[in-house]
């Protein structure tokens, strides 16, 4: 009862002077929306990388074809035979059991039509185990077996994009395709992907959703190549969950480098490293925005001590009211304290709704995700009782000290 009664008389002081309790408020405002916003973005950009992440394959290490000039090229053939069925041959030979080993390869030029219309897809030559390691799935039909690569068999599998491209709304499994001048049966299609960013952590990210499949042997064995350009473009290795991943990205980075005799032509990507990396990045910017966050906080708790310290010197006559009909000195202090924690807690819950508006609009207007999180609106209310309860001791303790007698007498 007495809690309730000192935040009634806590209500009426406040509202008594709206515009200076507004005013006071407004550092708390700003600095609980800067920090929920902040935190929002954060959370979202983390969900963000962790769902690219996932794509990519935690458990995986990307190992890619470097990109040169026809005549730098030339040169590096020289030593280098660049990324080929060999280097293949040689991670399943060295890593551990359970490894899983794809690659792909892109068909540059090409001329591709069904016969109800045609289609700006890509078509990539990838090995049966492919999917698994991408984690792609397919609704209809299947993905080709590893007797379709023993035999380079001319069958694909299509992306959603491009199945609508290639069939519309007709049937796809069992129809034809042509390929400059090779047919090959669609036998499956592959579940529609999600893929919002087209770069991370300088990973340049695909979207198979207009990609055709074809098996890898079939590209290399039925459509000329320059002899001088890599037979694969990417290999990627699904390391399994008992094995450890660093160590074995370091193995896999040795044992490419040694077949390519130390020419720096390829490049090793570990999704593992890149979240790490992100989430370095983030708590930077979580540590620069808190600070930020905290100046406007701290500029809020000082109002809070300055107007409660002025409000101490206005009702000095109240003071001594209170202290002759009873009141003792910790009643008075816990009066003030609570008038503290009131204004530092109202300009929580104000802040909080900006911090959340702030978050959508940014969410909408730079497409990024944000997400609000119970930990963040927590944290925006557990700090500002905080800066309440610091900020308002010391009026507080000097309202308490206040004679009676002197304060009867206080004009």
């Amino acid at each position: 009862m007495v809690v309730i009664e000192l935040l009634k008389v806590a209500s009426i002081s406040l509202t008594r002077h709206k515009l200076r309790t507004v005013l006071t408020m407004l550092g708390m405002i700003f600095g609980v929306a800067a920090v929920l916003s902040m935190l929002s973005i954060g959370a979202g950009a983390e969900q963000q990388a962790l769902e690219v992440i996932k794509k990519m394959g935690i458990r995986n290490i990307i190992i890619q074809a470097k990109q040169f000039e026809p005549s730098e090229l030339q040169v590096i053939r020289q030593d280098s035979p660049g990324l080929s069925l060999r280097d293949i041959a040689a991670l399943e030979k060295a890593l551990p059991e359970g490894t899983v080993v794809t690659a792909k390869k892109l068909l540059k030029t090409f001329m591709l039509a069904s016969t109800y219309g045609k289609t700006d897809s890509r078509v990539l030559g990838v090995t049966s185990t492919y999917p698994v390691v991408n984690n792609l799935s397919v609704v209809e039909g299947s993905f080709f077996l590893p007797i379709d690569e023993i035999e380079s068999s001319q069958v694909c599998v299509l992306g959603m994009t491009a199945r609508r491209k290639l069939f519309g709304l007709n049937q796809a499994i069992g129809e034809q395709i042509k390929i400059n001048q090779e047919w090959f049966t669609v036998i499956g299609i592959l579940d529609d992907q999600m893929v919002e960013k087209e770069e991370f952590q300088g990973v340049k990210l695909e979207n198979p959703n207009n990609d055709i499949y074809i098996p890898l042997q079939t590209l290399l064995n039925k459509f000329e190549r320059d002899p001088v350009e890599n037979q694969l473009d990417e290999i990627i290795v699904q390391i399994p969950e008992d094995a450890p991943l660093r160590e074995n990205a370091v193995l896999i980075s040795g044992l490419i480098g040694s077949t390519h005799r130390q020419i720096d032509d390829f490049s090793l990507v570990v999704p593992e490293k890149l979240l790490e990396q992100n989430r370095q990045t983030q708590r930077i910017f979580n540590i620069v925005m808190g600070a930020i966050a905290s100046i406007s906080l701290l500029v809020g708790g000082i109002g809070i001590m300055n107007i409660m310290l002025a409000s101490v010197l206005e009702r000095t006559n109240e003071i001594g009211l209170r202290r002759a009909l009873g009141a003792r000195q910790r009643d008075i202090s816990r009066q003030f304290l609570l008038e503290a924690i009131s204004i530092s807690l109202s300009g929580a819950l104000l802040g909080i709704s900006l911090g959340y508006g702030i978050s959508q609009l940014v969410a909408s207007y730079s497409g990024w995700a944000t997400i609000v999180t119970p930990f963040s609106v927590m944290l925006g209310v557990g700090v500002s009782a905080s800066v309440g309860i610091v900020f308002g001791i010391y009026p507080a303790r000097q309202a308490a000290k206040i004679s009676p007698i002197e304060a009867l007498r206080y004009e």
